[in-house]
């Protein structure tokens, strides 16, 4: 048994305020409190001198693509690009250099160009020639496709195009083909990047999303076999089931955790196929609904009568609305189990960014919880924005309620749906509170919680003081580099039940916007370092893992 104790930080822990030191044993805390009560930590092996550091809970991402997100990484990034003529060069210049089989690129976004429209497939032909390459559009909802890559597609099928992005049926086999042109070695050093990057930035689990083709269950075979991840690993796959053996067969066969994440009931905003119920603003159709409400219900009874975790991408207000009848109708056939949460299972929604009154009424009736993403808030919110162009002011307006999602009672789970934002978790908690929408933000105590806590109960988890830092909680928490630190909401909280605004009121970083969000110094995953720029590297914390599966906790 090994103590390890971090002394002279600034604890982020409600319970004792003016902790500096808290003490590791064997991978879980098991004491926190300040210097001179340090000999109530019992013996202790070795120690490290924090200097002021901050140390708080280590993040969860609740909604991630390792392997895209680990290809936007060593592949073509062309998020922030400016213009098609600037886009189409660095396409050529990356074909020119990166002989592969497949060109990978990721991150274009069409309305912030001058041109306001993507490359053609002739366009895109010139500058990769007969090689196949495949550059998925920022939302991962469509895709500019070389010639070489369409030669193997059904062009009867919906979304298909001739010469411009590919949407719909038609993108995921596109993306399936790209896919399966990969060699386990790219597939594998793509995931890592990520996976390292999610470390270096303070995370110590992510939620995969993954889809159910033959190209991406190979990959979420390799994800889980992987020896050692830096980062937890828990697979959502997105496959619909109607009985409950099917569900359990599904998680014998893939290695999954649960049936959800990207099992997607529309698409996205800004490709158009996020299903409304009325009209695009800017185009003449209503979307894409990919499953009924009848196919959502029976893969909610059939999980929750196998034990099975169930979710669903549900973007578009159509989409949201249907999976909140749907949870109305699974709840009243599962009787009064199902009032207030689906039979011991915690049903999620991923994006949920078109809730009607209704649709939140029903995720608060039954437990489900919303795994959402505030920096398509800070992307694509306010005026002038990919939203206004899509939906038109008022509708614009009202995209992702966080507040009104958090004043029903449904938990939050914040995540990056990397590589369409980053994951960069303080830049997604600040997004949380600074929402372009008045009143619909966060407080940063409860963004935080939902980037940590929060989290950890989208993934059924809520015991043992897991996602923050108490004694018998797992170890995983990360140290900072804080520009500033305060204690938000502290004058509020006072006036309620204390004199002392320090009470009950842990240290969060500014998140004012132009002040400098913190830097990682190091991340500790159950006892585990991590990742480290030097601070913890004579410690012994704890034991490492060996695989992807066996990283979930």
């Amino acid at each position: 048994m090994t103590t390890t104790l971090l002394r002279g930080g600034r604890i982020h822990n409600p319970v004792e305020p003016s902790a500096d030191c808290i003490a590791i044993t064997d991978g879980i805390v098991s004491w926190i409190g300040p210097t001179h009560g340090v000999e109530q930590a019992g013996r202790i092996d070795e120690t490290v001198d924090l200097d002021g550091l901050f140390v708080a809970p280590a993040f969860i991402d609740a909604h991630v693509h390792c392997t895209d997100a680990g290809l936007a990484l060593i592949g073509l990034d062309l998020t922030g690009v400016a213009s098609l003529s600037e886009c189409l060069r660095l396409i050529r210049q990356f074909a020119g250099s990166h002989p592969g089989r497949v060109i990978w690129g990721h991150g274009w976004e069409e309305t912030r160009w001058p041109e306001r429209r993507p490359p053609s497939r002739a366009e895109v032909d010139q500058a990769v020639g007969d090689r196949p390459a495949y550059f998925s559009r920022v939302d991962v909802h469509s895709a500019l496709v070389s010639s070489a890559l369409t030669a193997g597609l059904d062009r009867a099928e919906a979304g298909f195009s001739p010469d411009q992005p590919l949407t719909r049926t038609s993108h995921h086999q596109a993306r399936q083909i790209a896919r399966s042109l990969l060699t386990p070695a790219e597939r594998a050093a793509a995931q890592r990047a990520f996976l390292n990057q999610a470390a270096e930035n303070g995370t110590v689990e992510v939620h995969e999303c993954a889809y159910s083709d033959s190209a991406a269950l190979v990959d979420l075979a390799g994800l889980l076999a992987l020896t050692d991840p830096p980062v937890a690993i828990r697979a959502y796959l997105g496959v619909a089931v109607t009985d409950p053996a099917e569900a359990r067969d599904w998680l014998v066969r893939t290695g999954a955790h649960a049936l959800g994440g990207d099992l997607s009931v529309d698409g996205a905003i800004g490709s158009h196929t996020a299903a409304l119920s009325a009209d695009y603003s800017d185009a003449a159709t209503r979307g894409a609904r990919y499953l009924s409400t009848e196919v959502i219900t029976a893969h909610l009874l059939a999980c929750v009568r196998a034990g099975i975790q169930p979710g669903f991408h549900a973007i578009g207000d159509d989409a949201v609305s249907g999976v909140g009848e749907a949870l109305r109708r699974a709840a009243a056939e599962l009787g009064p189990m199902g009032t207030v949460q689906l039979a011991g299972v915690t049903p999620r929604i991923e994006h949920a960014e078109m809730p009607t009154a209704e649709a939140i009424a029903a995720f608060a009736a039954t437990g489900t919880v919303a795994s959402v993403q505030p920096l398509f808030d800070a992307l694509w919110g306010g005026p002038d924005s990919l939203y206004t162009a899509r939906l038109g002011t008022a509708r614009a307006r009202e995209m992702n309620p966080f507040a009104k999602l958090a004043a029903a009672g449904i938990t939050l789970a914040l995540g990056s749906d990397a590589p369409v934002t980053a994951a960069d978790p303080w830049s997604a908690v600040q997004a949380a509170v600074q929402h372009r929408t008045p009143g619909f933000g966060l407080s940063p105590r409860g963004a935080f919680t939902a980037h940590t806590r929060g989290a950890h109960r989208a993934a059924g988890r809520v015991e043992g003081g897991v996602g923050t830092l108490t004694i018998g909680a797992p170890a995983d928490l990360a140290i900072w580099q804080a520009g500033k630190l305060v204690r938000p909401e502290a004058a509020e909280l006072a006036q309620r039940w204390s004199t002392d605004p320090r009470s009950r009121v842990p240290l969060l970083p500014d998140l004012t916007p132009g002040v400098r969000l913190p830097t990682c110094m190091a991340t500790v995953s159950a006892g585990r370092v991590t990742f480290d720029t030097g601070l913890l590297s004579a410690t012994r914390l704890g034991a490492k893992r060996a695989s992807g599966a066996e990283a979930v906790r």
